[in-house]
């Protein structure tokens, strides 16, 4: 039985939707905006603290009208002239710039300070234990032993459907390694303030290739486009068109099967190809806007003048598919080696995010540099790199041999200077496993026969690592161009 009363934009009041475990749950959601179809309603609704590429479409029967809060009136506040203004309580309507585009820029990193805690100097020396070897070397409380490093809270969640992924993909969120964030929650900035019509879902559906995608986010594609079932693109060039017939006229004059730009590795079926953003604007531009559908932490714009892409490819008979890229501005002044991630829904959980992470730090090693991922990172992209630092550090203080009978010792840097793995994400990632501790005077890393074991099971399950030997890479300096 529903009240007669009319549900606006705004309105918050609980949602029923099937939870991970298929069983029905009512949470609450503001209702973003309505549409008469023949016949009933529709409400399109964003669950409150739950991520963005949940919302949908509900019809009337799934709304809770006993529990409906109608938006806060307007309350007036001063403006900085000191006359009276004020500011709605739901985002306002705006008409978004008709052609925004994008390509990653600086964000803020106020969610991801769990990257910026720097406790101690870098330069600090830890020595190894093993906590199951050295049983008399753990802190007690008294300060004289150490107690074993303590359960992580929080149970795993199953990941929603189609949701894994980097930004980046988590296939090895139960690894060993303390258990990921909330899989249905957002760790991105609130986006409340943004435009009503960017916070909604514009893309039905993609087909690209042999997969059809489901969108999780808003994407500037053109807005003819958008009131389509279905919008294809090209898989080589990904070019967008309106309909099939379109597409098959198209594939019968693109003479590409592999991304644009040069090959700079190829192992197996792998290849990854290096992409200017200058040279190969169009193809850049189009690869923004596919990756925008599953990126919402991100701003993104027309000039990718000033970046590198590096698309991973499989490739078969028919040509080399995109399976997922990421981009890296051509000169950061903040050491950033990636600015995003992504890997395409049909191909996450399958190890492709690790590889891609794994890509990028390699081409840091060429450059004899160290890096970090622009920050913020998505939900599933921190779980991605938190992972990949977890098993790359563990696997370098596992290979320590000791030094003369004494326990082995690294510092730091040296871990940053073999991984090109920036400090503060080194120092970030041990803080992270509750591994590094002080005692009289020196800092101490003690690995527990969980850990240990956790990374056993974790490093079996990679089986895409990246050969160096195959990379053909020769960075240019680009503070020396007058160009790009």
């Amino acid at each position: 039985f529903f009240r007669q009363v009319d549900v606006i934009e705004g309105c918050r009041l609980p949602v029923l939707r099937k939870n991970q475990e298929n069983e029905d749950e009512w949470p609450l959601a503001e209702i973003l905006s309505v549409k008469e179809i023949p016949g009933r309603k529709l409400y399109y609704v964003h669950y409150i603290d739950f991520n963005k590429r949940l919302d949908e479409w509900v019809t009337p029967e799934r709304l809770d009208m006993k529990k409906l809060q109608f938006p806060k009136k307007e309350a007036k506040t001063p403006t900085k002239n000191g006359l009276p203004g004020s500011r709605p309580s739901s985002p306002e309507r705006e008409v978004p710039q008709a052609q925004q585009k994008c390509l990653p820029t600086k964000t803020s990193i106020s969610d991801f300070q769990v990257l910026q805690q720097q406790v101690q100097p870098p330069t600090i020396t830890v020595r190894l234990c093993f906590d199951f070897l050295s049983p008399l070397f753990k802190f007690s409380q008294n300060g004289t032993a150490r107690r074993p490093m303590p359960n992580q809270p929080g149970r795993k969640r199953k990941q929603p459907p189609n949701c894994g992924g980097t930004d980046e993909d988590s296939q090895d969120s139960s690894d060993g390694i303390p258990s990921a964030p909330r899989m249905t929650g957002s760790l991105v900035s609130d986006r409340s303030h943004d435009d009503i019509v960017t916070r909604m879902k514009n893309i039905d559906c993609i087909e690209l290739g042999r997969h059809r995608l489901k969108p999780w986010y808003f994407s500037p594609y053109p807005q003819e486009l958008t009131t389509l079932p279905i919008l294809y693109l090209c898989e080589f060039c990904l070019k967008y068109l309106k309909s099939l017939k379109c597409l098959q006229r198209h594939l019968t004059k693109c003479n590409l099967r592999h991304p644009p730009g040069n090959e700079i590795y190829r192992k197996g079926t792998i290849s990854f190809f290096e992409i200017d953003g200058r040279k190969n604007k169009t193809y850049s531009q189009n690869l923004c806007l596919l990756a925008k559908c599953f990126l919402d932490h991100k701003t993104l714009y027309y000039d990718t003048d000033p970046f590198l892409f590096y698309v991973m490819t499989e490739y078969d008979s028919k040509g080399f598919h995109i399976v997922g890229y990421f981009s890296k501005e051509k000169e950061s002044t903040e050491d950033y080696n990636v600015a995003c991630i992504l890997t395409l829904p049909p191909y996450q959980r399958r190890g492709y995010g690790k590889l891609l992470i794994e890509f990028s730090y390699e081409l840091s090693k060429v450059e004899g540099k160290t890096g970090t991922p622009e920050k913020p990172l998505s939900d599933l992209g921190l779980l991605s790199y938190r992972s990949y630092w977890s098993q790359t550090i563990l696997e370098i203080l596992m290979d320590l041999k000791p030094d003369n009978g004494e326990r082995p010792q690294i510092t730091i840097n040296e871990i940053s200077e073999i991984t090109s793995v920036k400090k503060e994400d080194v120092i970030s990632t041990l803080q992270y496993l509750n591994l590094i501790n002080y005692y009289k005077g020196q800092y101490i890393l003690t690995l527990s026969e969980d850990i240990v074991e956790g990374h056993e099971r974790a490093m079996q399950k990679r089986h895409l690592p990246i050969d160096p030997k195959c990379l053909h890479f020769t960075p240019k300096d680009w503070s020396k161009r007058g160009k790009w």
